[in-house]
């Protein structure tokens, strides 16, 4: 009997006009529309400039309008997916870069005061108050309420670009601005002592005497000491290396900024420490060593440009998730939290934390509000759920991508006129101090 052989494509197109030729493969559409999205990141910041709309809005819209239309694409379930941790890990890194090449001022409490209020107050206020939100109003279970109050807690470096610093070719004159970038880049590695903690609460209990000792020496002295060691260690190498040379023009750019990154992560998390605090303090002490050097913005652009690529990418995935029933988990309890969370928590746990400070009323209602929340959240929460179990963790996800959603759209809509009307006030206390 001879064997049966399989149709010719490309002739059977030419004898008989079968189309099955022109076969559609899942990849190569995916890859249309990533591509389209880079592009897309591209075009948008000169698209969107002066209009209250912000790009990661944007990019929000246009995956939650496409992934509602009937396309046959399933993405995979938010609760086993890789990609939330490992693609907003890359996004948060290069974040943390750029950021922290914004910084002109030194580690000093003088220069800081304002961030270490952010952190040392603001951020465990909010943490404790969306924990007990989430035991008391959304009915979590006390390891699962405290992971909710540990993913929310970090300010996001990737969405929070009008609210951050100048570039560093241009002076820091905004105090308010300063604090809120630097509390961005630490506060999402000084997280990760709380999201240890609800992870050790879900693996071994409430019982302090089984987990307290172990996570205060290890999970909070030891992992924050030893990353931000690690990282003036390695941005102060990496400066002396490149600055070292007569003339760094013969550098590849995105080499060296990937090394910045790259290098103290790689360093810190094979010690077992915080590779998010190892990499902002490297960036930023990377900056104080020749600050001058025209170098600074080269490598400042090019983690920006990286930047812009990524929040395009996480945006439009978080708006595909959203129209694909991401929230459908969602009850009035949890809508409810998640709008307290950006509402309530955050600006009175801000407000509290500087109750007792100088600064204008102005300047400390923009640091209490602009707590911009995003794609940290979605890595610290990637992060817990493939340690460990936690119960609820659809409506985790739900609450946890809301949460975003608003901060997106009331931070986005307002950051633009309501950082220049900041500008304008710091620049007339200025002018007025000069005087």
């Amino acid at each position: 009997m001879a064997a049966q052989h399989e149709n010719y494509a490309a002739q059977e197109l030419l004898r008989s006009t079968d189309l099955g030729f022109f076969n559609i493969e899942l990849y190569d559409v995916q890859l249309l529309l990533v591509a389209t999205v880079i592009l897309a990141a591209a075009i948008a910041p000169r698209l969107t400039v002066n209009r209250f709309l912000s790009a990661p809005m944007v990019f929000m819209l246009i995956g939650m309008t496409l992934f509602a239309l009937p396309v046959d694409i399933h993405l995979p379930n938010l609760v086993d997916a890789r990609w939330p941790e490992r693609l907003t890990e890359i996004g948060l890194l290069i974040a943390l870069t750029a950021a922290g090449l914004k910084i002109n001022h030194p580690f000093a409490w003088t220069s800081w005061e304002l961030s270490w209020r952010l952190l040392a107050y603001t951020m465990p206020l909010t943490i404790a108050a969306t924990a007990l939100l989430g035991w008391w109003a959304l009915g979590m279970v006390p390891a699962t309420a405290l992971l909710l109050g540990a993913v929310i807690a970090p300010t996001d470096p990737v969405l929070a670009s009008e609210v951050q610093t100048t570039a560093p070719d241009s002076p820091d004159y905004s105090r308010t601005r300063v604090a809120l970038t630097t509390e961005a880049g630490l506060n999402d590695g000084l997280a990760f002592p709380f999201t240890h903690l609800a992870i050790a609460v879900a693996v071994v209990g409430l019982n302090p005497a089984d987990w307290f000792a172990g996570w205060l020496v290890m999970d909070v002295f030891y992992r924050i000491a030893a990353g931000a060691l690690i990282g003036a260690a390695s941005g102060w190498l990496l400066a002396k290396i490149l600055f070292g040379f007569k003339s760094a023009d013969f550098f590849t750019t995105g080499s060296i900024a990937l090394s910045l990154t790259l290098i103290p992560y790689a360093l810190a998390e094979l010690a077992s420490s915080y590779g998010f605090i190892s990499v902002f303090v490297a960036a930023c002490t990377f900056r104080q060593q020749e600050s001058r050097h025209r170098y600074q913005q080269i490598l400042h652009d090019f983690s920006e440009e990286m930047e812009r690529i990524l929040i395009a990418l996480l945006m439009f995935l978080i708006g595909a998730y959203i129209a694909s029933g991401a929230l459908a988990p969602l009850t009035w309890a949890g809508m409810t939290v998640a709008l307290a969370v950006i509402f309530v928590v955050r600006p009175l746990a801000g407000m509290i934390s500087f109750i007792d400070h100088p600064l204008p009323p102005w300047d400390k209602w923009v640091l209490s509000f602009y707590g911009i929340r995003g794609i940290g959240s979605l890595y610290y929460l990637g992060y817990a759920l493939h340690r460990t179990e936690f119960p609820q963790a659809k409506e985790l996800w739900a609450v946890v991508l809301l949460v975003i959603v608003i901060s997106v759209i009331a931070h986005g809509l307002s950051a633009k006129p309501v950082m220049a009307a900041l500008d304008r006030h710091t620049q007339r206390r200025n002018a007025t101090k000069r005087a």
